[in-house]
């Protein structure tokens, strides 16, 4: 990429789904929320009907090229805040001897793009994720998820702005969840997603196909505490596409990790905070996130 080419993709970063914190295929976006998820990601709760609510704040200051330079843009910074309504029901019925799951995100989003003495700025509704899925409770310890989600093109979006709070496209997610619980013990979860992209019709765009894993480890403290870290890997595992033709040297990848924490009551009380950093970085901007997740049972 030129970096011409790659001043226009930094503009466009404010394109992503805000709620992902970290940014990669067209524009630097990606509709997978990466490093949303943290302990007790993959224990399904009882059946019943439940809210949680995701607060991000993701700031950034450098984009980084494919070979993991910092890209020479002037007064760059990106900044987006996002709350996200997590609805969930559990049911009570049961498939291949789990729980059958359905949920949606419905993101409000802040975000803000200053680069090359321009600036952009839009609040209001992102991209909405819908999906189900099956949970199962091997053990007092160890639990799983499986799932499938579809992130559909809600948010606003204009190809002429540097601020979008949508992708423009459909994509698909399949989910797979492992977490094991200890309270005195050692506490840990891992969430693999692979996320398969479709065309932007507006750009004729087609970002390439992405795998993630979210990640925390920890200790239990014996009173509903737990601490730890957290953070994610990144990986684009295909090339971008404009009219078909495949872009080389378009793939994005990072890691993050930084400290985690984890409090649960008895009566089903969740809140999970981490603060995390972004290293090995190519080709999508580099920055530091802030995630507080919270479970209210009805």
């Amino acid at each position: 990429m030129t970096t011409k080419t790659l001043q226009r993709a930094a503009l466009a970063l404010a394109g992503l789904l805000a709620t992902s914190g970290a940014l990669a295929t067209e524009g630097g976006g990606s509709t997978y929320a990466i490093s949303a998820e943290n302990f007790i990601a993959g224990a399904v709760p009882p059946p019943g009907f439940y809210v949680m609510e995701y607060l991000n704040h993701y700031t950034s200051d450098r984009v980084k090229d494919d070979q993991g330079n910092a890209v020479p843009i002037p007064d760059f910074k990106l900044r987006a805040t996002a709350a996200v309504t997590r609805l969930a029901w559990v049911t009570p019925t049961e498939v291949l001897g789990g729980n059958l799951v359905a949920h949606a995100f419905f993101p409000l989003v802040d975000l803000s793009v200053r680069a090359g003495g321009t600036k952009d700025s839009r609040t209001g509704l992102g991209d909405v994720t819908v999906g189900a899925g099956i949970g199962w409770h091997h053990s007092p310890q160890l639990h799983s998820v499986i799932g499938l989600d579809a992130v559909l093109p809600t948010g606003s979006y204009d190809r002429n702005r540097q601020a979008n709070l949508g992708r423009n496209y459909l994509s698909m997610q399949t989910v797979g969840i492992l977490t094991h619980i200890d309270p005195n013990g050692f506490n840990g979860d891992v969430k693999a997603a692979l996320t398969f992209n479709r065309t932007n019709s507006d750009t004729n765009y087609r970002s390439g196909n992405e795998f993630i894993i979210d990640y925390a480890a920890g200790w239990g403290l014996g009173n509903g505490w737990v601490v730890g870290v957290g953070g994610h890997v990144y990986r684009q595992i295909r090339d971008d596409r404009i009219n078909g033709v495949a872009q080389a040297g378009t793939r994005g990848r990072s890691q993050s990790i930084g400290p985690s924490v984890r409090y649960a009551n008895d009566k089903g009380w969740l809140i999970t905070a981490k603060l995390e950093k972004e290293f090995g970085v190519r080709n999508r901007a580099e920055g530091n996130a802030l995630w507080i997740r919270t479970t209210v049972p009805f």
